[in-house]
């Protein structure tokens, strides 16, 4: 739901909803963006690596925001 809100939300500047996967580091939301491989496309751009629609390490990546609040 998170990653579709960013993506409906047309800001300037864009809002980065190609990042938002779900726990498992699955690219669930892929078919809210333009093509199937859009959201790949997309994190390939950034240096993240994609396999069988999965973020490899995935663990490594991932953003905890609790963590930032402490």
């Amino acid at each position: 739901m998170v990653g579709w809100a960013l993506n409906a939300a047309h800001m300037r500047p864009e809002v980065p909803a190609h990042r938002v996967v779900n726990r498992n580091g699955v690219l669930t939301g892929k078919h809210h963006f333009g093509s199937p491989t859009a959201m790949e496309e997309a994190l390939a751009a950034e240096g993240i690596q994609v396999a069988d629609n999965r973020v490899v390490s995935f663990k490594q990546l991932f953003w905890d925001p609790q963590k930032e609040l402490i």
